[in-house]
């Protein structure tokens, strides 16, 4: 068989397993502003030769790259597997790739190396070819010092009245081994065969503390704004809104998800539109847009972002069900189809029809209703059900809104298959929510948090653990009692680094509509409720969310290691950033003291005895490598403990 015809011969070194990579390269990794970028690779060849190798990268609308060096993470073992590191400084989307060569003057080098150690007396051949492989390396220098030492050292080399011992001296000299270092010949270099790329967000998608709460039950947008100073002393960096817009009156839901309203009852805010308006309309209670207008203006004083609701449904009032009549689905008969996830009902909302021959106007209707709010101020959007919807709109959306407004963030709010949770968040969403909120033992929720540690989907899914929300509560927040409801907290707030609850949480609300069922009774839902925020939990609240911004360690999900108990009704975890080390301990038992052991193993990098500090309680403790012991009960529920 006749040799390949190629113009040069096939690239002997192999780039393999790049990481980050997500599907093939076909979907960017998530890193934020500030984060030192670990990038990856496989890289070996045939042979013994040494190889180098460097990670390039570009910077978003940048021509020009920049290069770090890539270093073997294994070499004890004789690995493959190299590593380099770059610091992300601007948002957007950034390119990197790995390029690799052969270094003939250090194989070289090694080689000689080893013969003098084995005892070779005659070496004359092989320091011949030293001194090629210095001439070559002193016509790429570019500084004048190093052209220098590599001309001198080859004329040793070849200099037959110089001793053996000189010459070889000379070979395996440090110095000019950096010097040839510096200029190498990359003219047979392999690289990557493809570009790959991560988006970088700011802080906000990777950390923050969220509070939802229904404005109609706070006096509207300008009772809520009256909140905000205390929402930012109680440590909230996120004010989450359902649905503002016009609720509809055609089928309009009652109390308790009743199927007639009685008079007076306000409908659902997902049910959007009535004759005023719809998705870009204001509900005329909650006030103007000049009130949400100062509402977001009062926030960004206060350092806290708006999150608003965006739900792709209407109620039967909604404008667009008569200027827009082919954007909704109609059976046979010619009624409107309204939406379902059996057994619930939602027979006051209809979906709109992505299959809709009118699609593409349908598309850009809908990023018009993105757009309007993000000129309103609005940097985060919660997007209802975007399972329920095309991919490959969402995809379009989030970047046709990040062409305008690139620190825009989506947060998806999908409790479905796990595949489909994945792909949104690789399709452009942000964060996600996660299933955080059924995980309750101690062996449940160590395996979820690891695989969204640890499994690859730490490179673009980035958690929300939402402790409870207008939809769920939980059988544990129901039967578990306040100790419950501080455990929980605890939880969310230290296994994520985002973390939310919804107004009620903080006063214990636990009473469910009936017997089996997450809805909670007197749904707000359904019904305008007085709130205010004077609940017990909120001393706690605040103290976490204090904990959690004074700690580097508690603002990343990657960084965790699950310490062994020997109870499994307490939980322990380690997480570590730089020298920021915090250890949680939590109690899964809200009526028993439960006495156990924390088992700190050597590879979490500790002292052999150092000092911890509860950072809820203030005492400290001294603490050792191995078992220490612990006690929590249903009035100290946690131990946050701080290594010094």
């Amino acid at each position: 068989m006749p040799a390949p015809k190629l113009a040069q011969p096939p690239a002997r070194i192999q780039i393999g397993a790049p990481a980050p990579m997500i599907d093939c390269g076909r979907y960017p990794a998530k890193r934020t502003v500030g984060d030192l970028v670990t990038v990856g690779a496989d890289i070996f060849r045939d042979g013994h030769d040494v190889l180098r190798a460097v990670a390039r990268y570009c910077p978003p609308d940048a021509s020009t790259w920049r290069e770090v060096p890539m270093r073997r993470v294994d070499a004890h073992l004789d690995g493959d597997r190299w590593e380099g590191h770059f610091e992300v400084d601007q948002t957007g989307r950034w390119s990197w790739t790995i390029e690799a060569w052969t270094d003939p003057f250090a194989t070289w080098r090694g080689e000689i190396e080893r013969k003098v150690a084995f005892g070779q007396e005659d070496l004359s051949g092989e320091l011949s070819e030293g001194v090629v492989l210095l001439e070559q390396a002193a016509r790429r220098a570019r500084r004048a010092a190093d052209k220098a030492l590599m001309t001198q050292a080859a004329a040793l080399l070849s200099d037959a009245n110089t001793p053996e011992s000189g010459r070889r001296e000379v070979a395996l000299d440090a110095k000019l081994l950096e010097a040839v270092e510096r200029y190498p010949d990359r003219s047979n270099a392999t690289t990557l065969d493809q570009r790959l790329q991560i988006d970088v967000d700011r802080e906000r998608a990777r950390f923050g503390s969220w509070y939802e709460l229904f404005p109609r039950s706070w006096g509207g947008l300008s009772g809520v704004a009256k909140q905000l100073p205390e929402l930012a002393e109680l440590g909230f960096d996120v004010l989450y809104l359902p649905p503002v817009h016009p609720i509809g009156q055609t089928n309009r839901k009652g109390a308790n998800n009743a199927l007639v309203a009685a008079k007076g009852d306000p409908g659902s805010p997902w049910a959007i539109g009535d004759a005023t308006g719809g998705h870009t309309a204001l509900h005329a209670e909650l006030g103007t847009l000049d009130d949400f207008d100062a509402l977001v203006a009062t926030a960004n004083e206060h350092d806290i972002e708006i999150a608003l609701d965006f739900a792709i449904q209407c109620s039967a009032d909604h404008p667009w069900l008569t200027e827009h009549p082919e954007w909704f689905n109609r059976r046979p008969d010619g009624t409107l189809k309204y939406a379902e996830n059996p057994p619930k009902k939602y027979q006051d909302i209809y979906n709109v029809n992505f299959d809709s021959e009118d699609w593409r106007r349908l598309w850009e209707a809908l990023l018009d209703v993105v757009m309007f709010w993000a000129e309103h101020g609005v940097t985060i959007f919660r997007v209802d059900n975007p399972h329920t919807k095309p991919l490959a709109f969402w995809e379009w959306l989030i970047a046709e809104t990040h062409k305008n407004h690139p620190d825009v963030l989506f947060l998806a709010e999908a409790f479905t298959r796990a595949a489909m949770m994945r792909q949104l968040a690789k399709v452009g969403f942000n964060q996600s929510y996660t299933y955080f909120t059924w995980k309750s033992s101690k062996h449940e929720l160590a395996e979820y948090v690891t695989e969204l540690a640890s499994s690859g989907m730490q490179d673009y899914y980035r958690p929300n653990f939402f402790v409870n929300t207008p939809d769920i509560l939980t059988d544990e927040l129901q039967h578990g009692g306040p100790p419950k409801f501080a455990s929980r907290l605890v939880l969310g707030a230290t296994l994520s680094p985002t973390y939310g609850i919804y107004s009620g949480f903080e006063s214990f609300e636990r009473v469910p509509v009936r017997a089996g069922s997450e809805e909670y009774e007197n749904s707000e839902k359904y019904e305008i409720k007085e709130r205010s925020l004077d609940g017990p939990l909120l001393a706690l609240i605040s103290r976490i969310n204090a904990i959690r911004r004074a700690n580097a360690a508690l603002q990343h999900v990657d960084n965790i290691q699950f310490l062994e108990t020997e109870s499994d009704a307490l939980i322990a975890y380690a997480k570590r950033t730089g020298d920021n080390t915090i250890i949680a301990v939590v109690t899964l038992d809200p009526v028993l003291a439960q006495e156990g052991v924390v088992v700190v193993p050597a590879e979490l990098g500790l002292a052999p005895v150092f000092t911890v500090t509860d950072l809820l309680s203030g005492e400290s403790f001294d603490w050792r490598m191995g078992r220490n012991f612990v006690r929590l009960d249903p009035y100290r529920v946690a131990h946050l403990l701080r290594v010094s």
